[in-house]
């Protein structure tokens, strides 16, 4: 498993940013005042790039939806018991949730992936059984994970990523399940971005003030706790993450691995795409995060990070809700970047 994740890991590439040169001129030749659709060409520009071509293609796209289980939650961090987990991931494989509607609005592919819920599902083909475990432990009594188990969450990322390349989809998104994700999303950007607890931690499902306060006593303590094993970013991912989102951070490295651009989705996805950064710094050319997460602290997140999420609804649903909507904004800058006349083509008189 160390091996593989080794392989793929240095398999990762630097984009070829002498592309740029022609991607600008080919949008300063499209019929409109030079820079006058704004963050779209911005966007056409990144998505180009990474794709390694002035003639980006974006028809197939698919949404990666990793579901898991916290042993946290035992500390009652949450609004919501745990049996949520399974009762969503149900309702998503009936296409009940919201993910499914923005999915299918987006025409993207929707995979549930099963890497750690703490319940047996049936056969179902829209689910994908990849268990690691039956949900984490608790990480405010020691480590989340083994570094085994992480590698191997990691590496399903990974397979899935190269799956889907191979199945010639052109843009990937992540999304997330799990009862008190958030919990641990906000000790790993704790840990790995040196921002405070209070300031970055929020009400999650809808906690009260009293519970809030709870929640940062627990991440604290986890952190404290686990002390000693926060030295490399897989080790802190093993002791303060979750399965969905060692997930999904594999999902980001294996899609980078083979050009694939992924739309990362809110808070608990920025937390498995903060570890796949800072296990490779070539990751984040690949990267577009899609919104700005009304649950606190991603703001303070997206700044460390010096990224500028594509959209700012006040959402905080997590699924890959905010993804679904930001991969119409990028297919729509790839549409006008392939589609519309240029001067030289339309006949149309340049500024003077």
């Amino acid at each position: 498993m160390h091996d593989q994740f080794q392989t793929i890991l240095s398999g990762i590439q630097p984009v070829d940013n002498s592309l740029s040169a022609s991607i600008q001129d080919h949008l300063d030749d499209l019929t409109k005042p030079r820079g006058s659709l704004g963050r779209l060409e911005e966007i056409a520009m990144r998505y180009a790039i990474a794709t390694g071509t002035a003639r980006p293609v974006l028809e197939k796209k698919k949404i990666v939806c990793f579901a898991a289980d916290h042993g946290v939650a035992d500390e009652g961090v949450s609004a919501f018991p745990c049996e949520v987990t399974p009762q969503m991931v149900y309702n998503m494989l009936n296409g009940g949730a919201a993910i499914n509607v923005l999915a299918r609005h987006a025409g993207a592919v929707l995979d549930i992936v099963d890497i750690g819920v703490d319940h047996d599902f049936p056969d179902h083909p829209g689910l994908q059984r990849c268990k690691v475990r039956k949900g984490s432990s608790n990480m405010a009594k020691g480590p989340a994970m083994t570094i085994d188990e992480t590698l191997q969450a990691v590496v399903t990322g990974m397979t899935l990523a190269g799956k889907a390349r191979e199945d010639g989809f052109h843009l990937l998104a992540t999304g997330e399940m799990g009862i008190a994700n958030t919990t641990s999303a906000t000790a790993l950007f704790a840990a790995l971005l040196d921002l405070p607890v209070e300031s970055i931690t929020g009400r999650g499902t809808g906690i009260d003030q009293e519970r809030l306060e709870h929640k940062i006593e627990v991440i604290k303590r986890a952190i404290e706790i686990n002390r000693d094993s926060l030295k490399t970013p897989l080790e802190v991912l093993a002791a303060l993450g979750g399965f969905e989102i060692a997930g999904i951070c594999g999902l980001i490295l294996g899609a980078a691995s083979v050009g694939l651009p992924v739309v990362v989705d809110g808070f608990i996805s920025s937390a498995g795409a903060v570890v796949a950064m800072q296990l490779s710094c070539r990751v984040s050319d690949y990267l577009f995060f899609s919104h700005l997460s009304n649950e606190e602290g991603h703001k303070a997140v997206m700044q460390k990070l010096g990224a500028r999420p594509i959209l700012d609804l006040d959402m905080r649903l997590g699924e890959g809700t905010g993804a679904a909507l930001a991969m119409q904004v990028i297919e729509g800058s790839i549409k006008l970047y392939n589609s519309m006349a240029t001067f030289s083509s339309a006949n149309v008189s340049e500024k003077q």
